[in-house]
């Protein structure tokens, strides 16, 4: 999900997210995470492929602010079985309640400042049912990711239609805002063409999370430092709250 930038309205660009997004840990997290769920709404949903693995036997809602994101989740198998929904998480309301609710994918990050962290949090209480759960991640602002992202870390992909492509990063960092701009780069080797995307995402600490969950009535019952279990600590990689309302 991106709230700032082109980097996933583009159909184009948009055919990258899957090459460079694979099944991780973190969809095999949520996968047990919904064992005992009916219901279940994943907000920025991307292009679909973890809300339509949980749509087998239970009812799955999709949410994403970018078109071209969704119309590759409609199109893939198994993509009818979710209630696919273009919209912004921070203004949701779709007047019911759910058994899980997800935030993946590091799109807790797009919100850049208080109020629209608060008004997504808000948004998870007002889905959840009284025994839900939510999860979300957010990577550890102390291990300053944003740093190693930068153009000589390039890398080739192969795409399916159109070949070999060479991916770069450029980075800038404003510790004002704690935000990372950066700029994605896809240089299409059979023709030389550039696709270009920029994104902003925002960079917190725990004691900031823990802050806001608690102003959204929310409260985290376990934290995690990474999709794998491992119970959070200072040098974790990810901030990753599972809890229920409070």
């Amino acid at each position: 999900m991106s709230m700032t930038g082109s980097l996933y309205d583009d159909p184009e660009l948009a055919s990258f997210y899957d090459i460079e997004n694979t099944w991780a840990p973190d969809f095999d997290f949520c996968t047990a995470l919904a064992h005992d769920a009916n219901r279940v709404l994943d907000l920025g949903c991307g292009t679909g492929e973890l809300a339509t693995a949980l749509a087998e036997g239970r009812e799955v809602v999709g949410v994403d602010p970018a078109t071209a994101m969704l119309a590759h989740a409609s199109a893939r198998p198994g993509g009818a079985r979710v209630r696919w929904i273009e919209g912004d998480a921070r203004r949701l309301d779709l007047g019911r309640e759910f058994d899980l609710i997800l935030l993946t994918g590091h799109a807790f990050q797009v919100f850049l400042d208080v109020a629209d962290q608060r008004a997504v949090l808000n948004t998870i209480h007002r889905h959840l049912a009284p025994r839900g759960r939510f999860v979300f991640d957010t990577r550890n602002a102390a291990l300053r990711a944003w740093e190693s992202w930068q153009k000589s870390d390039t890398k080739g992909i192969e795409h399916p239609r159109l070949g070999p492509v060479t991916v770069w990063t450029e980075t800038t960092w404003d510790a004002t805002r704690q935000v990372a701009r950066y700029v994605k780069h896809y240089r299409i080797e059979r023709d030389g063409r550039i696709l270009t995307a920029p994104c902003e995402i925002r960079f917190d600490d725990r004691p900031h999370i823990e802050t806001l969950l608690a102003n959204c009535g929310l409260v985290a019952t376990a934290w995690y430092g990474d999709w794998h279990g491992t119970p959070w600590h200072p040098d974790a990689p990810e901030i990753i709250p599972l809890g229920q309302r409070a």
